[in-house]
């Protein structure tokens, strides 16, 4: 039997066996760990690859668009250097969201984004970073090119979950916010920068 090139006979990691992606850094792949309709906040664990629960959302709101993370990347020295701040990147690869005008709402799945923006996230004083993207082939989101071409309560959905998805109900928490929104360039330089971090921690 003649497999297909390249083959992987096991699982590649989520994390360190994908691709960045052919076009990236405006283009770029995309894993899943987060949908829309999640109220348990799944991640990859690190070391195997497998989808670990790492809490219940303790607060009601849901995550406003699909979330997940960019392959063989990771927020280093060069993620932080890009912060207003005096700041380190939080040694994750790179969050990235997801808009696409059809409900997913399975994880674990990879899908090609257009980068069009972000969101500079600083969580206990290092940058978090989320990119924002389109389903890249969502006809729903053709002309869209900037995150300034969304409706305006689409950025505000994220602003507010992500200002507040670590919040305790009745504990006051003022380490996690986000301090601003970034275009599609800034969006290029720190994924640009999250790949020469990864290089550096962990080799091509």
């Amino acid at each position: 039997m003649n497999f297909p090139n390249p083959f992987f006979r096991w699982r590649p990691h989520p994390w360190h066996g994908l691709e960045v992606g052919e076009n990236a850094p405006q283009v770029v792949n995309a894993f899943i760990e987060l949908t829309p309709f999640d109220t348990i906040k799944y991640e990859v664990d690190k070391q195997t690859g497998y989808m670990r629960v790492d809490r219940p959302q303790r607060s009601s709101s849901l995550p406003p668009s699909l979330y997940g993370f960019i392959p063989r990347t990771y927020c280093g020295n060069h993620v932080g250097e890009l912060s207003n701040g005096d700041v380190k990147g939080d040694r994750d690869p790179l969050d990235i969201c997801v808009l696409s005008e059809r409900p997913i709402d399975r994880n674990e799945v990879i899908l090609s984004a257009r980068v069009i923006g972000g969101l500079h996230m600083v969580d206990h004083g290092e940058a978090d970073d989320k990119i924002i993207s389109v389903l890249d082939n969502d006809t729903y989101y053709t002309d869209i090119e900037s995150v300034d071409d969304l409706p305006p309560v689409l950025i505000e959905r994220l602003r507010h979950y992500f200002g507040t998805y670590k919040l305790i109900p009745g504990k006051d928490q003022n380490d996690v916010y986000v301090e601003g929104i970034f275009d599609a360039e800034h969006a290029y330089k720190i994924i640009e920068a999250s790949r020469k971090d990864y290089e550096e921690m962990f080799g091509e």
